[in-house]
């Protein structure tokens, strides 16, 4: 199965039910595998099986049979490609492009209790995406760093490429991603929109991690600190941006603009609403 047409097939109309695996259920990897099984037609938590791996065992589980795909971080995805046990079939940036991904967290009470230090910690984040991004030898030297067994102990080939944005699938094709991994672009990258965290909500709530539609603009402006992070940007001379929200075209042709979230989590034909039991992965 080399194309999301005979994954489709397979699944509805094969007797062998497939496993897929991602990082836990309520991470970025488990609605990006959701979101993209849902864009082809299969129920991520009716035709196919969801467990939870731990991201550098996902090469080793595929290996032995356990799984039938994963969906994860990198380099995990270019490791399964460099050996030989797996390939590519779609990139998180092509179910959603110029997405967001990690953040840096902490509790209110620190944030309140120790305000100059949570807004450094902010800046330290601005400062070193920034570099990052300085040069094509910064994201080598990044590389460099990110392969040292103190951090992700993998070979440089399977960590450079992709950063670098150059891509190979494992099925003889190759392509400079025009959406690869960015750290910064000028602040535009780490400004937390409001959207973006109130998007994950709705698809809490689509799959069945929220019973109940929540505040969402409320619980978003709770949690994402603009002020803060705008302070930390000001401080640095990076453009804070004035917008909370943005607009972001998904692969099912959707867009998402924040505006109507309890809307936008009922609009999709494939969820797991109305009565239907809500997750709960395998371990």
């Amino acid at each position: 199965m080399t194309s999301p047409e005979t994954l489709d097939r397979h699944v509805h109309q094969s007797r062998a039910r497939l496993t897929f695996a991602q990082t836990f259920p309520t991470g970025t990897h488990a609605m990006w595998l959701y979101y993209w099984l849902a864009s082809q037609g299969i129920h991520p938590l009716q035709d196919v099986d969801s467990v939870v791996v731990p991201p550098p065992q996902m090469v080793a589980h595929l290996q032995a049979g356990r799984i039938d795909g994963f969906c994860v971080g990198e380099p995990w995805s270019a490791s399964a490609v460099q050996q030989d046990q797996g390939f590519t079939l779609a990139t998180s940036q092509a179910i959603w492009p110029d997405h967001p991904e990690k953040v840096l967290g902490c509790t209110r009470a620190f944030v309140e209790q120790y305000p100059n230090t949570a807004r450094v910690l902010v800046m330290a984040i601005l400062e070193a995406s920034r570099f990052i991004e300085q040069s094509p030898e910064n994201r080598r030297s990044t590389a460099q760093l990110l392969s040292a067994a103190d951090y992700l102990n993998a070979p440089l080939d399977c960590i450079e490429p992709r950063l670098l944005g150059d891509y190979a699938d494992g099925l003889g094709n190759r392509w400079q991603d025009p959406h690869a991994l960015r750290f910064h672009h000028h602040g535009a990258v780490n400004l937390p929109y409001l959207s973006d965290g109130m998007w994950f909500m709705t698809q809490f709530r689509r799959w069945g991690l929220l019973r109940e539609d929540p505040d969402y603009l409320g619980v978003a402006r709770h949690v994402q600190q603009l002020e803060l992070y705008r302070e930390a940007a000001t401080a640095l001379g990076i453009a804070a941006w004035g917008q909370d929200m943005r607009s972001s075209q998904l692969i099912d042709g959707k867009v998402w603009d924040g505006s109507e979230p309890a809307a936008y989590a009922r609009s999709f034909r494939l969820h797991a609403m109305n009565g239907t039991p809500p997750l709960v992965a395998q371990r």
